[in-house]
């Protein structure tokens, strides 16, 4: 039934190893490192790679992966059971030999003691097979919980309701009619008012006089608000520069590109981008503080997230019951931080598998080990497996004689636009000629906004400082159009005309969309753009993982190739309207396993960043 088990350290070294077939495992095995382990994603103790299911458990103490591999079309319910009996054998066995060096030791002998416990879980599966699981009982049932006396509709009650429903319904009918009304309870204000001033002037009160029925309010003196006056530092003529509605025609000459004055950002975005920084705590210089200033300090530093388990110290292997207070605490944090409820709790049970056995110090506390562990696994995940650089691909791709292309995508309102107008605005800054395809032919100005956008890069980038060269081209061809056909035309529109970039605009979608993803799918299957990247918003937490997932799996289904091209990369919008709530970069790339390749952080152009890991963390954690 096993097609692989091994038993290797996390250095790498394989202490045994049982094969039944001749088929290679050794991609396998190593995308199972490369992508759970060295990744921290152990919170699930399952993998899946091509037709196989990896199983596998850590032994934290002796550094120890146990690894099981299987066909997908199995079911072997007693896989589980193995894990933990195969480990416990190979401990008791060798627990000399490992404390001691494995590197010098043969394990041979443990080929009958594997068989031994292979086949005792395979009879202990077989017997739960036959367990036939009893039936529910009625007192466990739903229907059980309700009384016969909550089922029987009574007829006099049944009156009193309709009369209590016509008694309320009938006073607002009366009224329905006359405006600015609204009744309270069935009961008119204006009624109640008039009453209410009926009754004081017979008590004969002083204030009678205020309490008469209410005027008509007075007509309202204030003037309206008038239009605003644009100052733009000219005049009235200054104002032909926001008006877009009329075609100037194909001849461009040099005053078309006087858009803006606002040249102070020309220049900023040379080079790479740079890294985000995110705002820490101000901390008061010590030697200025009062007696009064410190204790308060330290009372406030004592009333954190983990202050409540410092007390727990010890010199002992760590438990899941010991870690369970610490994690459940650190779990409610990340979800305060936005972080998606599901991968916050993977990420809890990652760190709880990763320091199951683990033997703590004589003064170190569970607290601390267990954070320490969080923000090395949130580091790893933030931080890409390959490097992205874009600007060296784009020099690569030009020495192959073609365009460098990347296709947006992501759900309605997310920033795509305007975001592929900075991307465009960073690219141009390091003398990239650019091609803007506007295939969103669905949202009504879309090709307008991208228009706009193209008129106001030329203007900080005119030909003349450019050898007479349009650094900014659109692509359009109006609404209703095939995006899959304007996006190949596009493309192959930049070849001739040697553009070094083509940027694909795509219409928003949201995931449950199934024609517009299949409409996605194929512009990426039809085109293959050298970089597909997600567009999500900082603010989203649960709703992050589900829209990236059905993006991926969305393209993946509609794909008729084995290996269908999936989002490459995340672009993070709106990152600068969530103060520390940054766990969405955790979520996104938690479930995709790409790195955030921009992250937005304002609405001009130069508000454009690459990720820090470290500082997100930071922000996360604090």
């Amino acid at each position: 039934m096993l097609d692989l088990f091994s038993i290797f350290s996390k250095g790498g070294i394989v202490l045994w190893c049982f094969q039944n077939t001749g088929h290679i495992f050794t991609p396998s095995v190593n995308a199972l490192i490369s992508n759970v382990v060295l990744q921290e994603r152990t919170g699930n103790n399952s993998f899946e790679h091509n037709s196989l299911v990896l199983k596998y458990k850590l032994d934290n103490e002796f550094e120890l992966v146990f690894v099981v591999a299987y066909q997908k079309i199995l079911q072997l319910a007693y896989i589980d059971k193995f894990l933990d009996d195969i480990q416990l054998e190979f401990r008791d066995k060798y627990k000399n030999e490992l404390h001691r060096s494995m590197h010098s030791h043969s394990f041979d002998s443990f080929q009958k003691h594997f068989k031994a416990v292979l086949k005792s879980a395979e009879e202990w599966g077989k017997a739960q097979e036959c367990i036939q699981k009893p039936m529910r009982t009625y007192q466990e049932s739903a229907k059980s919980k309700k009384t016969v006396s909550s089922m029987v509709e009574k007829k006099s009650e049944n009156k009193e309701n309709k009369k209590k429903a016509s008694s309320i319904e009938a006073p607002a009918n009366k009224e329905s009619s006359k405006p600015n009304t609204l009744p309270v309870n069935g009961v008119n204000d204006d009624i109640i008012s008039q009453n209410r001033a009926k009754f004081a002037q017979k008590l004969g009160s002083p204030n009678a006089k205020k309490a008469k029925t209410t005027k008509s309010p007075k007509e309202n003196t204030k003037e309206g608000k008038k239009p605003r006056k644009w100052d733009l530092g000219g005049g009235s003529s200054d104002l032909q520069y926001l008006d877009y509605t009329k075609d100037k025609g194909e001849n461009k000459n040099e005053s078309e590109y006087n858009f803006s004055t606002n040249t102070e950002i020309v220049g900023k975005m040379k080079g790479s981008i740079r890294d985000l920084e995110v705002e820490e705590e101000s901390e008061v210089d010590e030697e200025f503080e009062t007696a009064a200033e410190r204790k308060k300090k330290a009372e406030a530093k004592s009333r954190g997230v983990f202050s409540v388990f410092q007390g727990l110290v010890g010199n002992k292997n760590c438990t899941p019951e010991m870690m369970e207070p610490v994690l459940e605490k650190l779990k409610d944090h990340l979800i305060s931080k936005n972080v998606a409820t599901e991968i916050a709790q993977n990420l809890c049970d990652s760190v709880s598998k990763q320091l199951e056995g683990k033997v703590l110090g004589t003064f170190e506390s569970v607290t601390s080990i267990v954070k320490n562990t969080m923000n090395e696994s949130l580091v790893r995940i933030l931080l890409p497996q390959k490097k992205v650089d874009i600007l060296r691909d784009i020099m690569e791709a030009k020495k192959q004689g073609r365009p460098y292309v990347i296709a947006f995508c992501g759900v309605n309102g997310v920033g795509k636009s305007t975001n592929l107008a900075k991307i465009t605005f960073w690219l141009i800054e390091n003398n990239f000629q650019v091609l803007i395809a506007a295939c969103d032919t669905f949202r009504a100005g879309a090709v307008e906004q991208l228009r706009t956008h193209m008129r106001h890069l030329n203007s900080l980038h005119p030909p003349s400082k450019h050898k007479g060269l349009e650094m900014v081209k659109l692509y359009e061809k109006g609404y209703g159009k095939d995006a899959a056909g304007i996006a190949m035309e596009a493309i192959n529109h930049a070849k001739d005309v040697k553009v070094d970039v083509v940027l694909i605009d795509t219409a928003g979608r949201m995931q449950d969309n199934e024609p517009l993803m299949k409409a996605l799918s194929k512009l990426i299957k039809v085109n293959d753009p050298d970089m597909v990247l997600f567009v999500g918003e900082a603010l989203v937490g649960n709703e992050a993982v589900d829209q990236l997932k059905k993006f991926n799996q969305a393209i993946a289904d509609n794909s008729d190739s084995a290996n269908p091209h999936l989002i490459d990369g995340i672009v993070l919008t709106k990152f600068d309207t969530i103060d520390d709530k940054v766990g969405a970069a955790i979520s996104m790339t938690y479930i995709t396993g790409k790195p955030i390749v921009f992250v937005g952080t304002g609405q001009t152009y130069t508000d454009l960043k690459s990720l820090n890991a470290k500082a997100v963390v930071s922000a996360l954690m604090k």
